[in-house]
């Protein structure tokens, strides 16, 4: 017999006030590295992204995920007396130990079983995947997963020289945001119809915060998002669609399948190039990264609850959720809303 399925009852998304543009950066980095010439312009030319948004120094992760998982609960309906599971899933976290999900449920106010779940970009998703089984499978009844990224502060300011700030060029894009997730079972049949992921875990050395793990356990100077963005972007261009088709071919789909389709986007040229690979409908999919930057693993709630919003997702579609995570990975969550 086929477990029922698991419907998002609720669904909430906070982006900090603070707007950073691309200009900004540049200035903020030539001011820390004197002797480095940066072009005016070049962030915005080489990403699209004209602007992000900023957490103030004083916000942790926790706080955007708590702020987004009241406004998730309020649409839902239920209290943080309801909530028996809740999992905090971003690349970002408060600290290494312990878990966020217990500062996240201490500022909350839940009372539940929690744990962290990470793999990059796709930590969201994936802590939907984990609550959507246990949720399926009768372990929880009211599954709240959360995200709060502030990659932001791994950004490194003061480059040596033109190698460090390519090297480090992919912090330049990142923008903070919060997400979270109400799961529950499904009284209709719509819902989460399937979540499926694919990993080409060669590539992981291509992005990179290697700070505080057992490799680079101490130093200011590995704290910082660096890796070689071309090569990234070559290695998801290449595997990524083999995986996106593969995962869609065991759901019976196509992406021509679909209302509307998010895709997780680190840039404008990268995000096109992986459309034009994965031969996605441009007309249907949300683009939010030229203001909004790389918003890592908030990157696909985010954009679904400001399509929701415009009106451009509606009761009634099948969304697609295309994720994308260093490491690589690739994930899929196939939605009936």
């Amino acid at each position: 017999m086929t477990a029922p399925r698991v419907r998002i009852a609720g669904l909430g998304a906070v982006l900090p006030p603070l707007i950073r543009t691309s200009d900004e950066i540049e200035q903020m980095v030539r001011a820390a590295s004197p002797g480095v010439r940066i072009r005016a312009g070049t962030i915005a030319a080489r990403t699209g992204i004209l602007e992000r948004r900023v957490a103030g120094e004083q916000v942790q992760c926790s706080d955007l995920a708590v702020e987004a998982a009241r406004a998730a609960l309020a649409e839902s309906g239920l209290e943080v007396s309801d909530v028996d599971l809740l999992i905090f899933a971003a690349a970002s976290q408060d600290l290494i130990e312990p878990a966020t999900a217990h500062i996240v449920q201490q500022k909350l106010g839940t009372s539940a079983p929690v744990f962290d779940v990470k793999n990059a970009c796709n930590s969201f998703l994936n802590g939907l995947q984990v609550a959507d089984g246990l949720v399926r499978t009768g372990q929880s009844r009211c599954a709240l997963v959360v995200t709060g990224e502030i990659c932001s502060r791994a950004v490194r300011w003061q480059v040596r020289d033109a190698d460090e700030f390519r090297q480090h060029f992919p912090g330049f894009t990142m923008g903070d945001a919060g997400a979270a997730a109400v799961l529950v079972p499904s009284e209709n049949g719509r819902g989460i119809e399937r979540l499926a992921f694919a990993a080409r875990s060669e590539h992981w050395p291509l992005a990179m915060v290697r700070a505080g793990g057992s490799m680079f356990p101490r130093g200011d100077e590995y704290a910082y998002l660096s890796g070689d963005g071309p090569a990234l972007k070559e290695a998801f261009v290449e595997h990524g669609p083999t995986m996106l088709h593969r995962l869609l071919a065991d759901a019976g789909a196509s992406v021509r399948d679909f209302d509307r389709i998010l895709v997780h986007q680190v840039g404008v040229p990268y995000h096109r190039a992986m459309l034009d690979a994965s031969g996605i409908p441009e007309s249907r999919v949300e683009m939010h990264v030229e203001l909004l930057g790389n918003l890592a693993s908030a990157s696909l709630p985010v954009a679904h609850s400001l399509a929701r919003a415009a009106g451009r997702i509606r009761p009634g579609d099948r969304v697609l959720w295309l994720g994308m995570g260093s490491g690589i990975s690739v994930g899929i969550a196939i939605l009936d809303v």
